[in-house]
């Protein structure tokens, strides 16, 4: 047997670049965890991964187990460097995706113009041949057309080819023959097909996502390549896994062949581990927040299930209807408020708070490295939640002088006081978040008083506490490992896919149904058979697609992964009832009819459990740095008592007004909090009634 184990996690954000290493000793049952953070390299991301790999002292070749999360995916498609892609598509249907949706949210402006698609009209080609919406050839396809159409691109200096056909979500038969067809006539091109991304209807939908994933492929192979090369020049022998947007692993080349699937790969690391952490600590229901140095993003976990939705968009705004990717995204609500996120008055003398963001480069002003701009971390340092001499984690010396001058240009166009800017700063980012948990709580029906907020990255426990007070939550949790949570998340996850498809159904026709999830589960367990995976350690967890007869809007309903009879499609239709209005706030005296099947396929690649901390018996004493003033925005100046997290142990209570300093983050806990650290090093806060 292998003495140790050794596994290790890094994942890419805007503006750090994060590592947590886990070392498990078989014969003693010792675990060593440790994390490191490290400037993100664009737009050679593969470097700051192995410039953390470095910093951190990690002998890449004594690693078992890799798993990464990166934003190269939603980087390019954001700053508009993919591949110039060329678009095949049924013929007739060459302008859906400029027609878009009629979502327009600046509904009254009559001068509004929609995004503009990402394959220009010269580019779009059109086919002979069309399948109905139930799968049945209505017209043969004439493949002939194709050599026309790969000339025209290769003269044209197309990179990548996007196949979506009309209602090959039903039949992909058409779709698989022009794949196969353009790789004969152009051998190495880089080319996708919608049934390869998405079972599900709507053209536009899965035609805007499949020039997505073409579009970012070529640029996505390339970095997934030299991070390949890079780690197995130092050494590495082990299976690399890349972190998907739906909270699970998959192997590196099947993510090369459709790397859209890894939009959202950060964010849902590290809201799979709010859920694992739930279940530990037994807070199945959670509210998890991540604040890093560019955005916010928060989720809500239900009885320890993250959900996972493919009506996910990108740039969408109350000015833009944005762009729609049909890929299982973790269901979650972003917005531009980060550590690094930039102060800004508007031409109404009005203090605003992001979207934009001074990243790593310059960063703050605090940070000495040429930034002028005010940020929400300078906000924080100038009110003495950040120790200036622990700037950091000790590793960078605030520049105080540049911090005064940022906040005093602000104070100077609101004509009030710098610290007084710095407090609006900071209630400011704490209003934008509290909206933003709203959305993901209240305005779905639930009530944030039934659940734990759970806080991460580097800037959530700064503002965690605050933010729990105002939802009313049970209580706030600061992970053990908070700045690097996304990483240690992507420890906790399974080798998952997610499987859906379009198939209208009555809701009592079990048969129809049975005969659906028996053919998903197959294909799962073949896909499955290919990485190695034997049956028995393949988990499966089925949810129905339904809705009332006609209407639009559809909920999804959990049911057994076995044999489906009249019993199991009553209880289900019963679920829907009770789940629609939920979501809904009502349900109807109407039919129930079956719009598809949502299949989560899953297995265990060596999921970390955690250990209890070591109890030496040290005092609380013991973890006390001293005692400075600290102003907390909303609850005026107070003496808070200053703790080294890094000293302190299962058990130790305290009460607020405190301050934890931690290397990758600070916690602020204010006046009356109650906090509480766990069997494995969490920080419970109660909040105070």
């Amino acid at each position: 047997m292998t003495e140790k184990i050794t596994r290790v996690s890094t994942d890419v954000g805007g503006t750090f670049t994060d590592l947590v290493y886990f070392e498990m000793d078989m014969a003693t049952g010792v675990q060593t965890v440790r994390t490191e953070k490290s400037d993100t390299t664009p737009p050679d991301f593969e470097k700051g991964v192995l410039n953390v790999f470095d910093k951190a002292g990690v002998d890449v070749e004594a690693v078992d187990f890799f798993a990464h999360g990166t934003t190269v995916v939603i980087n390019a498609l954001t700053e508009r460097k993919g591949a110039k892609v060329g678009l095949i598509v049924t013929r007739g249907f060459r302008d859906a995706i400029e027609i878009g949706r009629g979502n327009r949210p600046d509904f009254f402006n009559l001068k509004y113009v929609k995004p503009e698609p990402f394959v220009e009209r010269y580019l779009r080609r059109e086919v002979t041949g069309r399948m109905d919406y139930r799968g049945t050839e209505v017209t043969a396809l004439d493949l002939s057309e194709l050599d026309a159409i790969v000339a025209d691109f290769r003269a044209d200096g197309v990179e990548a080819v996007a196949i979506c056909l009309l209602h090959s979500y039903a039949n992909p038969a058409h779709e698989k023959a022009i794949l196969d067809g353009v790789r004969a006539r152009w051998p190495g091109v880089t080319a996708v097909a919608s049934h390869q991304i998405t079972r599900e209807w709507r053209e536009y939908e899965r035609t805007n996502t499949t020039v997505f994933s073409a579009y970012v492929q070529p640029k996505a192979e390339r970095y997934l390549e030299k991070l390949e090369s890079g780690l197995k020049g130092r050494g590495y022998r082990g299976n690399l896994f890349i972190m998907q947007s739906n909270c699970g692993v998959d192997s590196v080349e099947a993510v090369k062949a459709v790397p859209i699937t890894m939009v959202e790969s950060g964010p849902a690391s590290g809201f799979w581990g709010a859920a694992e952490l739930g279940r530990i600590i037994g807070e199945p229901n959670v509210l998890a927040l991540d604040i890093g140095g560019t955005t916010a993003k928060c989720s809500l976990i239900e009885g320890g299930q993250v959900t996972i939705k493919t009506d996910y968009w990108i740039e969408r705004n109350r000015r833009s209807a944005g762009y729609p990717i049909m890929v299982p995204v973790v269901d979650l609500v972003e917005i531009g408020n980060g550590g690094g996120s930039i102060a800004w008055v508007d031409d109404f003398d009005k203090l605003h708070v992001g979207p934009q963001s001074a990243g790593s480069t310059p960063g703050p002003a605090a940070y000495g490295r040429g930034g002028t701009r005010a940020t929400t971390t300078d906000a924080n340092l100038a009110l003495g939640r950040i120790n200036p001499d622990y700037f950091c984690g000790g590793t960078v010396k605030a520049d105080i002088g540049a911090l005064n001058g940022a906040l005093a240009e602000l104070a100077d166009k609101l004509g009030t006081a710098p610290v007084d800017v710095a407090r609006g700063i900071v209630r400011i980012a704490n209003s934008n978040m509290v909206n933003a948990l709203k959305l993901v709580s209240v305005n779905r029906g639930y009530d944030p008083r039934d659940f734990t907020l759970v806080v991460f990255g580097g800037g959530g426990p700064m503002h965690g506490v605050a933010l729990g007070q105002e939802l009313g939550v049970k209580k706030v949790v600061v992970p053990r490992g908070a700045p690097v949570f996304s990483a240690w998340g992507m420890m906790m996850s399974d080798l998952r896919r997610d499987y859906f498809v379009t198939r209208l159904l009555d809701a009592t026709d079990h048969a129809g149904l049975d005969d659906l999830l028996a053919g998903m589960m197959d294909l799962a367990r073949e896909e499955f058979a290919r990485e190695g995976v034997e049956r028995e350690k393949i988990t499966m967890r089925p949810q129905v697609r339904c809705r009332y007869q006609n209407q639009e809007f559809a909920v999804e309903v959990p049911i057994e992964a076995g044999r489906i009879g009249p019993t199991e499609i009553q209880a289900m239709v019963t679920s829907f009832h009770e789940v629609y209005e939920r979501e809904y706030t009502y349900r109807l005296q109407a039919e129930v009819e079956i719009i598809g099947l949502h299949l989560i396929a899953a297995s265990e690649v060596g999921k970390l459990e955690l250990v209890p901390m070591p109890v030496t018996g040290a005092k609380l004493e013991d973890a006390v740095k001293g005692r400075r003033m600290v102003d907390y925005a909303t609850e005026g100046v107070h003496e808070a008592t200053i703790y080294d997290a890094t000293k302190f142990e299962p058990g130790m209570r305290f009460n607020g007004p405190a301050i934890i300093e931690d290397p990758g983050t600070t916690i602020v806990v204010h006046p009356g909090n109650r906090v509480e650290i766990d069997t494995f090093g969490n920080t419970h806060i109660e909040i105070r009634g």
